[in-house]
């Protein structure tokens, strides 16, 4: 089972829009990937209280990866992948015996180098750059499509 988590910098209000969305999309992933040997997913959001940046942030964000777990970064220099190749990755890091697979998403000024320099895959939504917690429902929405593509579901149409 590859088990899923967004770690993300900053923090999202419980009744903000996104959050009732996120928690959908997390839902669905749960409910059809669990056949599939992926889930559940959760959330772990981290904030630097005192300043210190992004090394600060890097180090909260590193504390959210289990040994072993795959590391894939959002980051707007990463490879844009199209839906069916983002789940042919997900279920590579699942076949490969990988238990965890942790998304990165940084603060206002992006990922610390340190981590994307760890990163097993670095993913980019596009050029132009998305609010945090937009970043946020786009990937919970992707993990979810990438679990019915993987099951044959027809949510995904091409």
């Amino acid at each position: 089972m590859l088990r899923v988590r967004i770690a993300a910098v900053g923090r999202l209000a419980a009744r903000a829009p996104e959050a009732a969305l996120i928690q959908d999309y997390l839902g669905r992933f749960a409910q059809t990937g669990r056949p599939l040997g992926l889930g559940p997913a959760e959330m772990a959001e981290v904030e630097d209280r005192k300043g210190g940046g992004k090394p600060a942030e890097a180090a909260l964000l590193s504390r959210q990866i289990p040994d072993g777990a795959a590391v894939i970064a959002l980051d707007e220099r990463g490879r844009l992948l199209s839906s069916p190749d983002f789940a042919a990755a997900l279920a590579r890091f699942r076949d490969d015996g990988r238990s965890d697979a942790v998304f990165l998403i940084g603060g206002a000024d992006g990922l610390d180098p340190s981590l994307r320099d760890r990163a097993d895959l670095m993913l980019s939504f596009g050029a132009m750059v998305w609010p945090h917690m937009l970043a946020r429902v786009m990937l919970a929405e992707q993990l979810y499509r990438a679990a019915t593509v993987l099951a044959g579901s027809p949510y995904h149409r091409v």
